[in-house]
């Protein structure tokens, strides 16, 4: 690890994204982890963020009381929030004024931070970097993208936005290679999206992964959580309720598994497909729907599944890393994934051999697998542990960290 000069120990840096803490998943739990580790480096930090609103899709109500604008310190990070527009049903048309709304209301919160020497800007949303680049050209400040999602890419793979729609789309994408190309660091958070990022602008970026907080995971429990205290076979979805996952693959899942005995699936999640997913959900005995679970309860509910699913759609390939798998993995249980044959996530579970990835269209041999594992306990305990070694050796909070500040050093 390179020592840290006192030059470093008085870096102002300015972050700058709509996800943050108290929303404990997903983006908003990375960028909070990224921030509160550089405060603990020596580094000043301070945060232009939205309300917390997902993956609710609503404003949470310790905020609701509070003005459009708002200042607070979170383990010492000065925190800057507007209060977004969240919409109930987040359509294509919806999201774009969330977005707008999130953009123009954060525009005061630019200038509220001390003089930034580096400005960290999270995609999504892309209108970040624009922040980022405002503050840039004024403070002479350094700018690194971090992208966490390819927004724009994400909502054609999820059917938000049609890719035929040229007078959409390219505006669009020509707006993201514009932004992306005036960063001095790019970094994303898979080999698939630096691929990606090389083909829309032509330019390397910095591999950043996501990454477990393993010490929380790298325990033993001697108990279930309460979601999961039957003896049955249970089989566990934990996470963003959304249109990315394939839902309807998922309730053909439910189907075949109907004849099979002591057998139940749980969904822990909230997001813009909830009220959908748990209306479908009421056609089946063996499934049941719980709300998220704090962060501090996810390696207990996590652990105790026999049995982790993903359903993700076929068409997408790479556009996102989904973080949750990193938990499915870290807590030594074995994964079902579903998704692209050319999806980084199919050679992680190679490599690490702590699961299956399949595509949508194998269901019989997913039920085979589900089976297989119903009636071997010692299968299922040996995939676990290969799954979970696999994330302590290469996606520990430290490991990853500690090699941001060292290229942050760089800059």
């Amino acid at each position: 690890m390179k020592p840290f000069s006192n030059t470093t120990l008085n870096k102002n840096i300015t972050l700058i994204g709509i996800n943050y803490s108290p929303e404990d998943s997903a983006i908003g739990l990375y960028s909070s982890q990224k921030a509160e580790y550089l405060v603990e480096r020596g580094y000043k930090v301070s945060v232009i963020t939205g309300f917390p609103y997902y993956p609710q899709w609503k404003i949470s109500e310790a905020y609701r009381s509070k003005g459009s604008y708002f200042k607070e310190t979170i383990n010492g990070v000065v925190v800057y929030r507007f209060k977004q527009y969240v919409p109930a049903n987040p359509s294509f048309l919806k999201r774009l004024i969330h977005l707008s709304s999130f953009t123009l209301g954060s525009l005061l919160n630019l200038f509220k931070p001390s003089n930034p020497d580096i400005v960290i800007a999270i995609v999504p949303f892309t209108s970040s970097v624009m922040l980022g680049w405002f503050l840039k050209i004024i403070y002479g400040a350094k700018l690194w993208v971090h992208i966490q999602d390819f927004e724009f890419d994400a909502a054609i793979d999820s059917g938000l936005l049609s890719k035929t729609n040229s007078m959409i789309s390219k505006p669009l994408f020509w707006v993201e290679r514009f932004l992306l190309r005036r960063a001095h660091v790019v970094s994303t958070i898979s080999n698939g999206m630096l691929d990606k990022l090389r083909e829309k602008t032509g330019r390397k970026g910095y591999f950043l992964s996501n990454w477990l907080d393993t010490s929380k995971f790298n325990m033993d429990f001697n108990e279930k959580h309460p979601y999961l205290n039957s003896t049955n076979f249970k089989i566990l979805y934990s996470g963003n309720i959304g249109a990315k996952q394939d839902w309807d693959f998922f309730f053909a899942f439910l189907e075949e598994l109907k004849p099979l005995k002591d057998v139940e699936v749980i969904v822990v999640g909230e997001g813009a497909e909830q009220k959908n997913v748990k209306q479908r959900l009421d056609d089946f005995h063996l499934a049941k729907h719980y709300n998220l679970v704090p962060f501090e309860d996810l390696p207990l509910l996590l652990s105790s599944a026999d049995l982790h699913i993903l359903f993700q759609k076929d068409e997408v390939i790479d556009a996102v890393m989904p973080s949750k798998i990193l938990g499915m993995m870290g807590s030594g249980r074995p994964s079902i994934i579903t998704g692209n044959r050319k999806s980084e996530v199919r050679q992680i579970f190679e490599d690490s051999q702590g699961g299956y990835y399949f595509q949508n269209d194998q269901l019989q041999a997913i039920l085979d697998v589900v089976k297989g594992l119903q009636a071997d306990q010692e299968l299922g305990d040996e995939l676990g542990r290969k799954a979970k070694q696999f994330i302590m050796d290469r996606y520990s909070k430290e490991t990853v960290l500690n090699g941001f500040v060292n290229e942050l050093n760089n800059l």
